[in-house]
């Protein structure tokens, strides 16, 4: 029997991953509060599901790439949610950044119809995902990895990391994330000194590139920095980057209640955490 898969939740990086769902001979359905992405992805072959539970009820895999916990924890749960409509047997994969306990709530609730739960976290961004290169972190048991192994050939050419049991594929995915924002610190300040004792930013780039210590992330996130002043306080690109900052704020807060719970300091992270408005260039005097 023909596998059918889900998709809820198409932002910026659900999208680019439920994009190669249908091209790859799937029956696909996707849902999102936005009807625009939700239209694009039909015009590549997807159906367009009215409610996370019309997802369940025509699907055998549904990924989840919303925003936040809440956001999950909503469109899994109630009359209309995805666990109402689906079958037993059926795999439920959270690509969100959450913190594990949420998996382990999904799970439980999901529980009682057979269908299993993977926190199968995404890492690599929208960019890479668009060209099946992202790296799935994944919590869970191994039998439901080997039904959703079409899934994920579908979406990345690369080998999904199997983290451990439940919860671990979001702890690890948060231990990643801790690296990145930290890159992006070091990055924006030696960017600023380097600007203010009158150092081009390309010089800065060309030297951290040639002894290594600048990584292609931190290549990319200076990238933005070169945008005309206009550009960047515009609208549009204000809107986005606030957006991103949100998200960021929330990862490195889940990070450090982790770390609380697990009785580790994370002194960097923490001093970085207030630091995203002046990473991402959001106008925001409060947060810089």
């Amino acid at each position: 029997m023909a596998i059918r898969v889900g998709f809820i939740g198409l932002g910026n990086q659900g999208k680019p991953i439920a994009t190669h769902l249908a091209p790859a001979g799937f029956e696909t359905w996707v849902h999102d509060l936005d009807d625009a992405p939700v239209a694009e992805l039909v015009g590549g072959g997807a159906r367009a599901a009215a409610t996370p539970r019309m997802v369940g009820e025509n699907a055998d895999l549904v990924g989840i790439c919303v925003p936040e916990d809440d956001h999950v924890r909503a469109v899994v749960s109630g009359e209309d949610g995805l666990i109402a409509g689906m079958q037993p047997g059926g795999v439920i994969l959270i690509h969100s950044t959450v913190l594990p306990e949420t998996a382990d709530a999904v799970s439980q609730a999901a529980a009682d119809k057979s269908i299993a739960v993977l926190d199968a976290c995404v890492t690599g961004g929208a960019a890479r995902a668009q060209a099946r290169q992202i790296t799935y972190l994944i919590g869970g048991d191994e039998s439901a990895i080997e039904k959703a192994m079409p899934y994920f050939e579908a979406t990345t050419e690369i080998p999904i990391i199997h983290a451990g049991t439940l919860g671990s594929g979001a702890k690890l995915k948060l231990c990643i994330n801790l690296i990145t924002y930290i890159q992006w610190a070091a990055a924006y300040e030696s960017m600023a000194l380097a600007q203010a004792i009158g150092l081009p930013q390309e010089i800065l780039e060309e030297a951290g590139r040639s002894n290594g210590q600048m990584t292609e992330m931190m290549l990319s996130y200076l990238m933005g920095h070169k945008l005309p002043e206009e550009a960047r306080q515009g609208e549009g690109f204000q809107a986005l980057m606030r957006g991103h900052m949100k998200i960021a704020e929330k990862d490195l807060a889940w990070a450090l209640e982790l770390a609380r719970k697990s009785g580790v300091a994370l002194p960097v992270g923490s001093l970085v955490s207030q630091s995203m408005a002046r990473l991402y260039g959001v106008n925001d005097e409060g947060r810089r």
